[in-house]
């Protein structure tokens, strides 16, 4: 057990390190007329399994350890960040992160009781959208540039305008890959339903034998 919950916390804090490091990385993809570096990073595709791993926590260790697990990876996330990422990024995902990860834990409690996919999707749904927002409007919306001129940092924001998936309405670079974000997270939080799945069974079958 106690293998395990270390385990959680260096899982966390390796997804949210990396996550922070490829954010800065956009997708540079097009896919029929959608050039995806517009909606996409590559962190859009790391970050959503820190969700699998607080309601793993939760499921398992109850949501006391599972705050224990999101604090302490927070911690060391974060200063591996500051390494790996600016310092405006650093404490834009630090602050999603905690915003996020606590609130997927208190969704997941109260849906704790219901069928057995719920409580993982909805709560990583509802947290994944306050992730994806608080994120991206710290990290690179211009109203928060003094982030980088208090660390001596270039401007970092992504406000010039761009067409939202290609089509005619016209968004900040920012709020683009934040709605892309999403999108992703979505996808992603449905497929991890399976190894969440996975994880249940393992236990159950390791109980009764």
């Amino acid at each position: 057990m106690r293998a395990a919950f270390f385990s959680a916390i260096l899982a966390m804090a390796i997804i949210v390190a990396s996550s922070n490091y490829l954010v800065q990385f956009p997708l540079n993809v097009r896919i029929f007329s959608i050039d995806l570096s517009n909606i996409l990073t590559l962190g859009a595709f790391t970050y959503p399994i820190a969700f699998l791993v607080t309601d793993i926590s939760n499921k398992f260790f109850g949501p006391q350890r599972a705050r224990i697990v999101v604090l302490i990876g927070f911690i060391i996330a974060v200063i591996w960040s500051v390494f790996l990422a600016s310092p405006r990024i650093a404490i834009a995902s630090g602050t999603a992160f905690l915003l996020a990860q606590l609130f997927d834990i208190s969704i997941f409690n109260r849906l704790r009781e219901a069928k057995w996919w719920q409580a993982p999707l909805i709560s990583s749904l509802l947290a994944s959208l306050l992730d994806s927002l608080v994120f991206f409007t710290l990290a690179f919306s211009a109203k928060f540039a003094f982030l980088d001129l208090f660390f001596q940092q270039k401007d970092s924001s992504l406000s010039f305008m761009v067409p939202l998936l290609d089509i005619s309405f016209m968004v900040p670079l920012w709020f683009s890959l934040a709605f892309g974000d999403f999108l992703v997270k979505i996808i992603i939080a449905l497929l991890l339903l399976f190894p969440y799945w996975g994880f249940i069974r393992f236990r159950i079958t390791n109980r009764i034998n």
